[in-house]
Protein backbone atom coordinates (compact mmCIF):
# COMPACT_ATOMS: atom_id res chain seq x y z
CA UNK A 1 0.00 0.00 0.00
CA UNK A 2 1.97 3.36 -0.78
CA UNK A 3 1.43 6.39 1.92
CA UNK A 4 2.33 8.67 -1.00
CA UNK A 5 -1.18 9.58 -2.57
CA UNK A 6 -3.04 12.84 -1.43
CA UNK A 7 -6.24 11.17 -0.23
CA UNK A 8 -5.62 10.03 3.78
CA UNK A 9 -4.43 6.47 4.00
CA UNK A 10 -6.67 4.37 6.41
CA UNK A 11 -3.44 2.03 8.42
CA UNK A 12 -4.93 2.79 11.83
CA UNK A 13 -7.90 0.20 10.73
CA UNK A 14 -5.38 -2.53 9.01
CA UNK A 15 -3.68 -2.02 12.68
CA UNK A 16 -7.01 -2.09 14.75
CA UNK A 17 -7.68 -5.49 12.80
CA UNK A 18 -4.30 -7.21 14.21
CA UNK A 19 -5.37 -6.17 17.65
CA UNK A 20 -8.62 -7.47 17.02
CA UNK A 21 -6.82 -11.30 16.19
CA UNK A 22 -4.79 -10.91 18.70
CA UNK A 23 -7.32 -10.45 21.66
CA UNK A 24 -9.47 -13.38 19.66
CA UNK A 25 -6.80 -15.57 19.82
CA UNK A 26 -6.48 -14.64 23.55
CA UNK A 27 -9.71 -15.33 24.04
CA UNK A 28 -9.74 -19.02 22.28
CA UNK A 29 -6.64 -20.09 24.83
CA UNK A 30 -8.54 -19.11 27.76
CA UNK A 31 -11.99 -20.68 26.73
CA UNK A 32 -10.00 -24.13 25.94
CA UNK A 33 -10.57 -25.36 29.45
CA UNK A 34 -13.85 -23.64 29.95
CA UNK A 35 -15.26 -25.77 27.47
CA UNK A 36 -13.51 -29.04 27.94
CA UNK A 37 -13.30 -29.27 31.94
CA UNK A 38 -16.72 -30.28 32.76
CA UNK A 39 -17.19 -33.14 29.97
CA UNK A 40 -13.21 -33.91 29.00
CA UNK A 41 -11.10 -32.66 31.81
CA UNK A 42 -13.18 -33.37 35.00
CA UNK A 43 -13.50 -37.14 34.43
CA UNK A 44 -9.33 -37.66 33.89
CA UNK A 45 -8.41 -35.51 36.89
CA UNK A 46 -11.23 -36.00 39.00
CA UNK A 47 -11.84 -32.56 39.70
CA UNK A 48 -14.98 -30.98 41.93
CA UNK A 49 -16.06 -27.37 41.32
CA UNK A 50 -14.06 -26.14 43.91
CA UNK A 51 -11.29 -27.31 42.07
CA UNK A 52 -11.72 -26.04 38.76
CA UNK A 53 -12.88 -22.81 41.02
CA UNK A 54 -9.12 -22.85 41.96
CA UNK A 55 -7.67 -22.88 39.03
CA UNK A 56 -9.79 -19.92 37.57
CA UNK A 57 -9.43 -18.25 40.62
CA UNK A 58 -5.60 -17.76 40.59
CA UNK A 59 -5.33 -17.51 36.54
CA UNK A 60 -7.19 -14.66 37.65
CA UNK A 61 -4.92 -13.10 40.40
CA UNK A 62 -1.96 -14.21 38.78
CA UNK A 63 -3.25 -12.46 35.68
CA UNK A 64 -3.95 -9.28 37.64
CA UNK A 65 -0.73 -9.52 39.42
CA UNK A 66 1.43 -9.60 36.18
CA UNK A 67 -1.01 -6.51 34.29
CA UNK A 68 0.48 -4.63 37.51
CA UNK A 69 3.80 -4.84 35.89
CA UNK A 70 2.97 -5.36 32.29
CA UNK A 71 1.64 -2.49 31.34
CA UNK A 72 4.96 -0.62 32.55
CA UNK A 73 6.57 -3.45 31.12
CA UNK A 74 4.97 -2.33 27.40
CA UNK A 75 5.94 0.97 28.38
CA UNK A 76 9.92 0.45 29.22
CA UNK A 77 10.57 -2.13 26.33
CA UNK A 78 7.86 -0.42 23.82
CA UNK A 79 4.77 -1.54 22.13
CA UNK A 80 6.27 -3.96 19.19
CA UNK A 81 8.50 -5.85 21.22
CA UNK A 82 5.85 -6.21 24.07
CA UNK A 83 3.65 -7.33 22.30
CA UNK A 84 5.41 -9.92 20.46
CA UNK A 85 6.63 -11.04 24.10
CA UNK A 86 3.15 -11.18 25.40
CA UNK A 87 1.12 -13.47 22.66
CA UNK A 88 4.77 -15.55 22.70
CA UNK A 89 4.65 -16.37 26.25
CA UNK A 90 0.74 -17.56 26.29
CA UNK A 91 0.63 -19.05 23.05
CA UNK A 92 3.58 -21.20 24.64
CA UNK A 93 1.97 -21.48 28.28
CA UNK A 94 -1.28 -23.03 26.09
CA UNK A 95 0.46 -25.87 24.61
CA UNK A 96 2.07 -26.80 28.34
CA UNK A 97 -1.92 -27.33 29.23
CA UNK A 98 -1.34 -30.95 27.09
CA UNK A 99 1.19 -32.12 28.97
CA UNK A 100 -0.81 -31.74 32.27
CA UNK A 101 -1.87 -35.30 31.90
CA UNK A 102 0.88 -37.39 31.28
CA UNK A 103 2.98 -35.87 33.72
CA UNK A 104 0.00 -36.82 36.44
CA UNK A 105 0.56 -40.19 35.35
CA UNK A 106 4.03 -40.34 35.63
CA UNK A 107 4.41 -38.78 39.16
CA UNK A 108 2.11 -40.96 40.25
CA UNK A 109 3.12 -44.17 38.15
CA UNK A 110 -0.33 -44.66 37.12
CA UNK A 111 -0.06 -46.77 33.32
CA UNK A 112 -2.64 -44.74 31.05
CA UNK A 113 -5.10 -42.00 30.88
CA UNK A 114 -7.87 -45.01 30.66
CA UNK A 115 -6.73 -46.34 34.59
CA UNK A 116 -5.88 -43.06 35.61
CA UNK A 117 -9.98 -42.08 34.78
CA UNK A 118 -10.72 -45.67 36.23
CA UNK A 119 -10.12 -44.46 39.68
CA UNK A 120 -12.56 -44.61 42.31
CA UNK A 121 -13.37 -41.21 42.83
CA UNK A 122 -13.15 -39.82 46.63
CA UNK A 123 -10.05 -42.39 47.02
CA UNK A 124 -6.98 -41.57 48.60
CA UNK A 125 -5.00 -42.00 45.08
CA UNK A 126 -7.97 -40.03 43.22
CA UNK A 127 -7.79 -37.04 45.67
CA UNK A 128 -4.07 -37.35 45.16
CA UNK A 129 -3.75 -36.98 41.33
CA UNK A 130 -6.64 -34.20 41.57
CA UNK A 131 -4.48 -32.00 43.51
CA UNK A 132 -1.65 -32.94 41.08
CA UNK A 133 -3.64 -31.77 37.82
CA UNK A 134 -4.78 -28.42 39.55
CA UNK A 135 -1.01 -27.56 40.44
CA UNK A 136 0.03 -28.77 37.35
CA UNK A 137 -2.86 -26.91 35.66
CA UNK A 138 -1.71 -23.82 37.78
CA UNK A 139 1.78 -23.90 36.38
CA UNK A 140 0.39 -23.74 32.99
CA UNK A 141 -2.41 -20.99 33.65
CA UNK A 142 0.62 -18.87 35.27
CA UNK A 143 2.81 -18.75 31.89
CA UNK A 144 -0.68 -18.03 30.09
CA UNK A 145 -1.08 -15.52 32.20
CA UNK A 146 1.68 -14.00 32.39
CA UNK A 147 1.99 -13.54 28.35
CA UNK A 148 -1.70 -12.64 28.18
CA UNK A 149 -1.57 -10.14 31.20
CA UNK A 150 -0.03 -7.47 28.21
CA UNK A 151 -2.04 -7.71 25.34
CA UNK A 152 -4.85 -4.86 26.67
CA UNK A 153 -1.49 -2.80 27.93
CA UNK A 154 -0.51 -3.09 24.69
CA UNK A 155 -3.39 -3.04 22.82
CA UNK A 156 -4.56 0.14 24.21
CA UNK A 157 -1.27 2.00 24.36
CA UNK A 158 -1.87 1.06 20.44
CA UNK A 159 -5.00 1.92 19.75
CA UNK A 160 -3.80 5.20 21.74
CA UNK A 161 -1.09 5.66 19.33
CA UNK A 162 -3.50 5.25 16.21
CA UNK A 163 -6.61 6.86 16.96
CA UNK A 164 -8.16 10.55 17.74
CA UNK A 165 -9.87 10.71 21.14
CA UNK A 166 -13.44 10.80 19.72
CA UNK A 167 -12.70 7.66 17.65
CA UNK A 168 -10.74 5.24 20.15
CA UNK A 169 -13.77 4.21 21.94
CA UNK A 170 -15.23 2.80 18.45
CA UNK A 171 -11.36 1.35 17.70
CA UNK A 172 -10.97 -0.52 21.11
CA UNK A 173 -14.54 -1.85 20.89
CA UNK A 174 -13.97 -3.51 17.55
CA UNK A 175 -10.66 -4.96 18.95
CA UNK A 176 -12.43 -5.78 22.59
CA UNK A 177 -15.18 -7.64 20.26
CA UNK A 178 -12.38 -10.25 20.10
CA UNK A 179 -12.97 -11.27 22.90
CA UNK A 180 -16.88 -11.90 22.08
CA UNK A 181 -15.75 -13.43 19.18
CA UNK A 182 -12.94 -15.78 20.48
CA UNK A 183 -15.41 -16.63 22.65
CA UNK A 184 -18.19 -17.36 20.07
CA UNK A 185 -15.87 -19.28 17.60
CA UNK A 186 -14.60 -21.69 20.48
CA UNK A 187 -17.46 -23.66 21.56
CA UNK A 188 -18.00 -24.47 17.42
CA UNK A 189 -14.34 -25.40 17.36
CA UNK A 190 -12.96 -26.61 20.74
CA UNK A 191 -15.28 -29.42 21.93
CA UNK A 192 -15.42 -31.16 18.41
CA UNK A 193 -11.49 -30.61 18.61
CA UNK A 194 -11.30 -32.13 21.85
CA UNK A 195 -13.87 -35.06 21.18
CA UNK A 196 -12.10 -36.24 17.43
CA UNK A 197 -8.53 -35.65 18.98
CA UNK A 198 -8.37 -35.26 22.59
CA UNK A 199 -8.70 -32.15 24.91
CA UNK A 200 -5.01 -32.26 24.92
CA UNK A 201 -4.58 -31.77 20.87
CA UNK A 202 -7.26 -28.86 21.50
CA UNK A 203 -4.71 -26.96 23.54
CA UNK A 204 -1.76 -27.69 21.30
CA UNK A 205 -3.84 -26.63 17.89
CA UNK A 206 -5.27 -23.28 19.35
CA UNK A 207 -1.98 -22.41 21.11
CA UNK A 208 0.02 -22.40 17.75
CA UNK A 209 -2.08 -19.76 16.14
CA UNK A 210 -0.80 -16.99 18.56
CA UNK A 211 2.80 -18.12 16.48
CA UNK A 212 1.47 -17.54 13.20
CA UNK A 213 0.14 -14.00 14.57
CA UNK A 214 3.74 -13.10 15.53
CA UNK A 215 5.16 -12.68 11.99
CA UNK A 216 1.89 -10.52 10.69
CA UNK A 217 2.77 -7.75 13.83
CA UNK A 218 6.30 -8.75 12.70
CA UNK A 219 5.55 -7.38 9.03
CA UNK A 220 2.91 -4.66 9.68
CA UNK A 221 3.41 -2.79 12.85
CA UNK A 222 5.11 0.50 13.53
CA UNK A 223 4.39 3.42 14.93
CA UNK A 224 2.50 5.53 12.95
CA UNK A 225 5.35 8.30 12.83
CA UNK A 226 7.77 5.58 11.46
CA UNK A 227 5.33 3.49 8.99
CA UNK A 228 5.73 3.68 5.07
CA UNK A 229 1.48 2.60 5.28
CA UNK A 230 0.82 6.09 6.87
CA UNK A 231 1.22 9.25 4.64
CA UNK A 232 0.74 12.91 5.99
CA UNK A 233 -3.03 13.22 6.07
CA UNK A 234 -3.62 9.96 7.85
CA UNK A 235 -1.19 11.11 10.63
CA UNK A 236 -2.31 14.58 10.87
CA UNK A 237 -5.56 12.72 11.74
CA UNK A 238 -4.16 10.73 14.28
CA UNK A 239 -2.45 13.52 15.87
CA UNK A 240 -5.36 16.20 15.51
CA UNK A 241 -5.37 16.26 19.32
CA UNK A 242 -2.43 17.24 19.83
CA UNK A 243 -1.41 21.14 20.60
CA UNK A 244 1.46 20.83 18.29
CA UNK A 245 -0.33 20.23 15.09
CA UNK A 246 2.64 21.27 13.26
CA UNK A 247 5.34 18.87 15.01
CA UNK A 248 2.00 15.50 14.03
CA UNK A 249 2.29 17.33 10.32
CA UNK A 250 6.16 16.44 10.43
CA UNK A 251 5.74 13.57 11.47
CA UNK A 252 7.08 13.98 14.86
CA UNK A 253 5.38 14.24 18.21
CA UNK A 254 7.61 14.83 21.15
CA UNK A 255 7.64 11.77 23.70
CA UNK A 256 6.38 12.82 27.08
CA UNK A 257 7.81 11.48 30.20
CA UNK A 258 6.41 8.54 31.82
CA UNK A 259 4.53 9.35 35.32
CA UNK A 260 6.55 7.04 37.61
CA UNK A 261 4.48 3.76 39.01
CA UNK A 262 4.11 4.67 42.48
CA UNK A 263 2.75 8.24 41.68
CA UNK A 264 -0.05 6.46 39.42
CA UNK A 265 -1.68 5.97 42.71
CA UNK A 266 -1.62 9.87 44.16
CA UNK A 267 -4.42 10.70 41.18
CA UNK A 268 -8.65 10.10 41.74
CA UNK A 269 -8.14 9.02 38.18
CA UNK A 270 -6.55 5.76 38.73
CA UNK A 271 -8.73 5.13 41.68
CA UNK A 272 -12.04 5.53 39.25
CA UNK A 273 -10.37 3.16 36.84
CA UNK A 274 -9.26 0.55 40.20
CA UNK A 275 -12.90 0.80 41.11
CA UNK A 276 -14.47 0.31 37.68
CA UNK A 277 -12.25 -2.64 36.60
CA UNK A 278 -12.97 -4.32 40.17
CA UNK A 279 -16.00 -4.45 40.49
CA UNK A 280 -16.83 -5.43 36.85
CA UNK A 281 -13.90 -7.85 35.37
CA UNK A 282 -14.95 -10.46 37.37
CA UNK A 283 -18.69 -10.48 35.57
CA UNK A 284 -17.09 -10.91 32.31
CA UNK A 285 -14.34 -13.94 33.88
CA UNK A 286 -17.43 -15.85 35.44
CA UNK A 287 -19.18 -16.20 32.58
CA UNK A 288 -16.30 -16.79 30.47
CA UNK A 289 -15.29 -19.85 32.68
CA UNK A 290 -18.69 -20.69 34.24
CA UNK A 291 -20.84 -20.51 31.33
CA UNK A 292 -20.52 -24.26 29.65
CA UNK A 293 -20.44 -25.55 33.11
CA UNK A 294 -23.79 -23.44 33.73
CA UNK A 295 -25.83 -24.93 30.80
CA UNK A 296 -24.08 -28.86 31.69
CA UNK A 297 -24.92 -28.73 35.30
CA UNK A 298 -28.55 -26.87 35.57
CA UNK A 299 -29.57 -27.87 31.99
CA UNK A 300 -28.18 -30.79 31.05
CA UNK A 301 -26.33 -29.70 28.03
CA UNK A 302 -22.69 -30.57 27.21
CA UNK A 303 -20.72 -28.24 25.75
CA UNK A 304 -20.02 -30.96 22.53
CA UNK A 305 -23.56 -31.32 22.35
CA UNK A 306 -25.29 -29.29 19.32
CA UNK A 307 -27.32 -27.86 21.52
CA UNK A 308 -24.78 -26.65 23.66
CA UNK A 309 -22.59 -25.68 21.13
CA UNK A 310 -25.15 -23.60 19.80
CA UNK A 311 -26.10 -22.14 23.50
CA UNK A 312 -22.80 -20.50 24.04
CA UNK A 313 -22.84 -19.52 20.31
CA UNK A 314 -25.82 -17.40 20.40
CA UNK A 315 -24.70 -16.37 23.91
CA UNK A 316 -21.42 -14.71 22.14
CA UNK A 317 -23.17 -13.60 19.12
CA UNK A 318 -25.46 -11.17 21.27
CA UNK A 319 -22.61 -9.75 22.87
CA UNK A 320 -20.48 -9.32 19.50
CA UNK A 321 -22.93 -7.54 17.28
CA UNK A 322 -24.74 -5.70 20.54
CA UNK A 323 -21.40 -4.34 21.97
CA UNK A 324 -20.11 -2.79 18.82
CA UNK A 325 -23.70 -0.68 18.35
CA UNK A 326 -23.69 0.02 21.96
CA UNK A 327 -19.85 1.60 21.82
CA UNK A 328 -21.45 4.24 18.95
CA UNK A 329 -23.23 5.90 22.30
CA UNK A 330 -20.20 7.95 23.41
CA UNK A 331 -19.51 9.32 19.85
CA UNK A 332 -22.91 10.42 19.52
CA UNK A 333 -23.10 12.11 23.11
CA UNK A 334 -19.62 13.89 21.99
CA UNK A 335 -20.92 14.91 18.60
CA UNK A 336 -23.99 16.76 21.37
CA UNK A 337 -21.23 19.09 22.32
CA UNK A 338 -20.55 16.72 25.25
CA UNK A 339 -16.18 16.12 26.40
CA UNK A 340 -14.70 12.98 25.74
CA UNK A 341 -15.10 12.05 29.91
CA UNK A 342 -18.89 13.33 30.23
CA UNK A 343 -19.94 11.52 26.74
CA UNK A 344 -18.11 8.10 28.01
CA UNK A 345 -19.83 8.18 31.38
CA UNK A 346 -23.18 9.06 30.46
CA UNK A 347 -23.01 5.79 27.97
CA UNK A 348 -21.49 3.89 30.93
CA UNK A 349 -24.19 4.59 33.23
CA UNK A 350 -26.84 3.06 30.21
CA UNK A 351 -24.38 -0.07 29.95
CA UNK A 352 -24.57 -0.15 33.90
CA UNK A 353 -28.68 -1.30 34.15
CA UNK A 354 -28.05 -3.66 31.68
CA UNK A 355 -26.47 -6.76 33.62
CA UNK A 356 -29.73 -6.03 36.02
CA UNK A 357 -31.52 -8.38 33.64
CA UNK A 358 -29.19 -11.48 34.89
CA UNK A 359 -31.98 -11.35 37.96
CA UNK A 360 -33.85 -12.89 35.39
CA UNK A 361 -31.55 -15.65 33.87
CA UNK A 362 -32.91 -18.28 36.28
CA UNK A 363 -36.58 -18.07 36.49
CA UNK A 364 -36.78 -17.55 32.78
CA UNK A 365 -34.80 -20.78 32.44
CA UNK A 366 -37.41 -22.64 33.71
CA UNK A 367 -39.15 -22.16 31.12
CA UNK A 368 -36.35 -22.60 28.07
CA UNK A 369 -32.20 -22.60 28.23
CA UNK A 370 -32.66 -20.21 25.79
CA UNK A 371 -33.26 -17.34 27.77
CA UNK A 372 -30.29 -17.54 30.16
CA UNK A 373 -27.86 -17.87 27.13
CA UNK A 374 -29.79 -14.67 25.85
CA UNK A 375 -30.61 -12.89 29.17
CA UNK A 376 -26.47 -13.23 29.92
CA UNK A 377 -26.21 -12.55 26.16
CA UNK A 378 -27.47 -9.08 27.43
CA UNK A 379 -25.28 -8.44 30.24
CA UNK A 380 -22.36 -9.43 28.44
CA UNK A 381 -22.81 -6.86 25.49
CA UNK A 382 -23.17 -4.40 28.42
CA UNK A 383 -20.25 -5.50 30.02
CA UNK A 384 -17.97 -5.10 26.83
CA UNK A 385 -19.45 -1.70 25.86
CA UNK A 386 -18.49 -0.98 29.01
CA UNK A 387 -14.91 -2.22 29.07
CA UNK A 388 -14.13 -0.77 25.95
CA UNK A 389 -15.26 2.98 27.36
CA UNK A 390 -13.74 2.64 30.79
CA UNK A 391 -10.61 1.48 28.52
CA UNK A 392 -10.89 4.92 26.60
CA UNK A 393 -11.29 7.32 29.94
CA UNK A 394 -7.27 6.42 30.17
CA UNK A 395 -6.51 7.69 26.91
CA UNK A 396 -8.47 10.80 27.26
CA UNK A 397 -6.88 11.42 31.16
CA UNK A 398 -3.66 10.27 31.38
CA UNK A 399 -0.96 11.02 28.78
CA UNK A 400 0.18 8.50 26.00
CA UNK A 401 3.46 7.40 27.72
CA UNK A 402 1.96 6.26 30.52
CA UNK A 403 -1.21 4.59 29.48
CA UNK A 404 -0.28 1.12 29.70
CA UNK A 405 0.89 1.80 33.00
CA UNK A 406 -2.49 2.54 34.11
CA UNK A 407 -4.14 -0.44 32.24
CA UNK A 408 -2.17 -3.27 34.23
CA UNK A 409 -2.97 -0.87 37.22
CA UNK A 410 -6.45 -1.37 36.78
CA UNK A 411 -5.85 -5.03 35.13
CA UNK A 412 -4.68 -5.77 38.76
CA UNK A 413 -7.56 -4.51 40.30
CA UNK A 414 -10.07 -6.69 37.85
CA UNK A 415 -7.86 -9.46 38.53
CA UNK A 416 -8.69 -9.23 42.14
CA UNK A 417 -12.32 -9.23 42.02
CA UNK A 418 -11.78 -11.72 39.68
CA UNK A 419 -10.32 -14.19 41.39
CA UNK A 420 -12.73 -13.46 44.59
CA UNK A 421 -15.92 -14.27 42.23
CA UNK A 422 -14.24 -17.45 40.68
CA UNK A 423 -12.78 -18.70 43.69
CA UNK A 424 -16.18 -17.83 45.74
CA UNK A 425 -18.20 -19.61 43.07
CA UNK A 426 -16.46 -22.74 42.73
CA UNK A 427 -16.81 -23.50 46.79
CA UNK A 428 -20.43 -22.52 46.68
CA UNK A 429 -21.52 -24.83 43.62
CA UNK A 430 -19.43 -27.54 45.17
CA UNK A 431 -21.35 -26.98 48.64
CA UNK A 432 -24.55 -26.72 47.22
CA UNK A 433 -24.14 -29.56 45.10
CA UNK A 434 -23.46 -31.46 48.31
CA UNK A 435 -26.20 -29.84 50.07
CA UNK A 436 -28.53 -31.54 47.91
CA UNK A 437 -27.36 -34.97 49.52
CA UNK A 438 -28.24 -33.79 52.76
CA UNK A 439 -31.53 -32.64 54.56
CA UNK A 440 -30.29 -29.22 54.93
CA UNK A 441 -30.71 -28.47 51.17
CA UNK A 442 -28.81 -25.11 50.11
CA UNK A 443 -31.96 -22.85 49.07
CA UNK A 444 -31.70 -18.97 47.75
CA UNK A 445 -34.62 -16.70 46.32
CA UNK A 446 -36.91 -20.04 45.90
CA UNK A 447 -34.35 -21.78 43.97
CA UNK A 448 -32.69 -25.50 45.68
CA UNK A 449 -29.42 -26.69 45.41
CA UNK A 450 -26.96 -25.46 42.83
CA UNK A 451 -29.36 -23.30 40.73
CA UNK A 452 -29.39 -22.01 44.06
CA UNK A 453 -26.01 -21.30 44.10
CA UNK A 454 -26.11 -19.36 40.50
CA UNK A 455 -28.68 -17.91 41.38
CA UNK A 456 -26.51 -16.01 44.09
CA UNK A 457 -23.90 -14.99 41.70
CA UNK A 458 -26.09 -13.41 39.40
CA UNK A 459 -27.45 -11.14 41.80
CA UNK A 460 -24.04 -10.43 42.63
CA UNK A 461 -23.27 -9.76 38.99
CA UNK A 462 -26.49 -7.80 38.48
CA UNK A 463 -25.38 -4.28 40.51
CA UNK A 464 -21.93 -4.59 40.36
CA UNK A 465 -21.80 -2.13 37.34
CA UNK A 466 -24.05 0.71 38.95
CA UNK A 467 -22.41 0.17 42.46
CA UNK A 468 -18.72 0.83 40.01
CA UNK A 469 -20.36 3.66 38.42
CA UNK A 470 -21.62 5.92 41.53
CA UNK A 471 -18.12 5.19 43.33
CA UNK A 472 -16.30 6.29 39.78
CA UNK A 473 -18.58 9.35 39.40
CA UNK A 474 -18.22 10.21 43.11
CA UNK A 475 -13.78 10.27 42.56
CA UNK A 476 -14.18 11.72 39.08
CA UNK A 477 -17.15 13.99 38.89
CA UNK A 478 -15.71 15.78 35.89
CA UNK A 479 -13.29 15.72 33.37
CA UNK A 480 -9.71 16.65 34.43
CA UNK A 481 -6.47 15.97 32.10
CA UNK A 482 -3.73 14.68 34.33
CA UNK A 483 -0.44 16.35 34.80
CA UNK A 484 2.78 14.91 35.32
Amino acid sequence: MSANNSKMTNWRWWICGLLFAATTINYLDRQVLSLTAKEFIFPDFHWTDNDYGTITAYFSIFYAFCMLFAGKFVDWIGTKRGYLWSIGVWSLGACLHAGTAIATQHIHGIESLAAMRALETGSDVALAVATTGVMLFLVCRAVLGLGEAGNFPAAIKVTAEYFPKKDRAFATSIFNSGASVGALAAPLIIPPLAKAFGWEMAFIIIGAIGFIWMGFFVKWYDKPEQSSHVNAEELAYIHQDDAEEEAAANAHVEDEAPISFWKCFTFPQTWSFIVGKFFTDGVWWFFLFWAPAYFQDVYGYKASSGTGMMLIMTLYAIVTFLSIYLCKLPTRFMEGGMNAYEGRMKAMLIFAFFPLVCLAAQPMGAYSAWWPAIIIGLVGAGHQAWSANIFSTIGDMFPKSTIATITGIGGMAGGVGSFLINKGSGALFTYAENSEKTADVFTFLGFEGKPAGYMVIFSICAVAYLLAWIIMKVLVPKYKKVEA
